[in-house]
């Protein structure tokens, strides 16, 4: 089997990880309450050779450090209550993606970049939502594709009015794509763009400026060049008043490295290793629970910092689901397997559900509530294992709730026996990208069904239990065990790859809709297929087309 594995980075993997050090693209600045995060894009630091970054585009190495900044200010800045995005660039804020990048990149790495970028936005407005940070979209130059979809990610977008800067999504008339991250679910579901006018937005490659831009809904303000600065000061200290994030003196949590080894073989973690099957096109994620809680204070949380388990987990967790499906992307299937003792994560859960008013719990809870979410879009086949010596409890129990399939040992001779547990995180606090939690969306909102499980919240379940109540998929005898669940992954993988991503996304994320579902489910599904057809990605397609003079060729039947 040819070896596929990504080589964007110039002939190496590519590393999610980094840090304000190491930043090429984006300066961050903290000013009491406000925090700037500025585009400056270094036009020669390209995750791999073949183009440079003008005007402030961006590739997956830009929106690597986007991430991360983000990341640090919810859990290093307490204090940080306002988020003013804007640019370095003079008359520029962002071109949006960079189409040289595109066009040399392959369908996977351009789905993927389209992926990852569609995560970074969503983290934004999952932060306005959950962490009381509000973002402004400081648009001090043009404001194209990617760039704008930037902007509507956050909470509200200013644009300076100097008679040129527009804002503007030129895809589908210069490229014969989509805008790819959002920007069109975002223009009718966010900010009620009429759709006769977004029509016109969208075919438009010059875009709108000026208060044309503001009356169609496209930016909430438009600022005088002499007066945007001190607009943008005030309108932050303004949102900043409303936040619920803690005052000064209140203590960050630093973000500090994750300690890790990659090999040919797989990852390895403090609380996760990762093993690769090549040949059977399988990774194994072994996940370890503490044999203790270990934290009973907030103080006691805030001062084990990153190293908490529920975070160090989760980031863990986060950074070898970012790795396998950039740099693993013919492992087809993902398979989890728990160990450690069930009650101490029951009692983690207990403290997080007591304290989720607290910032630093209310951020490590939604660490792991994107980091589940990240899973479950990842396009790959999840199943869970469930043996003697499993933890799928708690919040580790949601892992078996995010596979496609559950598989069980059951027996009366188990040593120690199954046992599985529900807590009070499975009932609202990680809802899936569509909003509902997981065990909501198993049972299709059945209160009855629901009602049954709440009732048992919190308990250890044996293997029958948990068949009852609909908790696990299927659950076998010993002596069937190896052959049922070998058959299981081989009938897995052996399958079309583009059929299961297909047929995994339609069952998962059923009702109800949301924003960000409707991002995954259908703009990430249309613009997989438009990158594949010729009159995008062909020899003659627009994204080979685009700054070479020749017009490009498009198939015109409407099929």
């Amino acid at each position: 089997m040819p070896d596929t594995r990504e080589a964007d980075a110039a002939g190496s993997r590519v590393d999610y990880q980094t840090d304000p050090a190491r930043y090429r693209h984006w300066r961050l600045a903290y000013d009491g309450p406000v925090a700037t995060l500025t585009m400056d894009v270094d036009e020669r630091a390209t995750l791999r050779p073949g183009y440079t970054l003008k005007l402030n585009s961006y590739d997956l190495g830009v929106d690597i450090e986007l991430n991360d900044a983000v990341q640090r200010i919810r859990f290093e800045h307490p204090e940080v209550r306002t988020v003013v995005l804007t640019s370095g660039k003079p008359r520029v804020f962002s071109a949006g993606a960079n189409i040289d990048m595109l066009g040399l990149s392959s369908h996977a790495s351009k789905v993927n970049f389209c992926r990852f970028t569609n995560e970074t936005r969503n983290a934004i407005e999952d932060a306005s939502r959950h962490s009381g940070l509000k973002f402004i979209a400081a648009c001090n130059g043009t404001t194209a594709g990617g760039g704008y979809e930037l902007a509507l990610a956050c909470d509200e977008i200013a644009l300076i009015d100097d008679r040129s800067s527009a804002v503007s999504m030129p895809e589908v008339a210069l490229l014969g794509v989509l805008p790819g991250t959002g920007g069109l679910t975002r223009l009718t579901d966010k900010r009620h763009v009429r759709r006769d006018l977004a029509d016109l937005f969208c075919t438009n490659p010059d875009g709108v400026r000026g208060q044309r831009a503001r009356d169609w809904r496209l930016v909430d303000h438009v600022v005088r060049p002499q007066d945007f600065g001190d607009f943008v000061t005030r309108r932050a200290l303004e949102l900043a008043a409303g936040s619920d994030r803690p005052a000064p003196p209140a203590a960050g949590v630093s973000l500090t490295p994750l300690g890790r080894s990659i090999g040919e073989q797989g990852r390895h973690y403090e609380w996760l290793d990762v093993s690769l099957a090549r040949d059977a096109r399988t990774a194994t994620f072994s996940v370890r629970a503490p044999s203790s809680p270990s934290v009973a204070t907030l103080d006691q949380a805030l001062a084990a910092g990153a190293s908490w388990w529920p975070l160090q987990l989760a980031r863990e967790l986060d950074d070898a689901i970012l790795d396998l499906r950039t740099n693993e992307r013919e492992i087809g299937l993902w398979v989890f397997r728990t160990s450690g003792d069930p009650r101490a994560v029951l009692e983690v859960d207990r403290f997080l559900v007591d304290h989720q008013g607290h910032w630093f719990v209310r951020e490590v809870i939604g660490m792991i509530r994107r980091t589940l979410a990240r899973l479950e879009v990842s396009s790959r086949s999840i199943y869970a294992f469930v043996e003697p010596g499993s933890c799928f409890a708690g919040t580790l129990f949601e892992l078996a709730l995010a596979a496609d399939r559950s598989y069980v040992l059951a027996g009366a001779d188990a040593t120690p026996p199954v046992e599985l547990a529900l807590s009070e995180m499975s009932l609202g606090l990680l809802p899936m990208v569509n909003g509902a939690s997981r065990l909501s969306a198993r049972f299709y909102g059945s209160e009855r069904d629901l009602s049954a499980l709440r009732a048992r919240c919190c308990e250890m379940l044996s293997v029958e239990e948990a068949v009852s109540l609909g908790l696990v998929t299927v659950a076998l005898d010993p002596l069937d065990w190896s052959d049922e669940v070998r058959q299981a992954t081989e009938s897995r993988v052996a399958l079309s790859p583009d059929a299961l991503t297909g047929l995994e996304a339609n069952l998962r994320f059923g009702p109800p809709e949301s924003l960000t579902s409707r991002v995954f489910g259908r703009l990430t599904a249309w613009q997989n297929w438009i990158f594949s057809r010729p009159g995008a990605a062909g020899e003659h397609g627009a994204l080979k087309a685009y700054r070479s003079g020749a017009r490009p060729r498009f198939d015109r039947e409407r099929v």
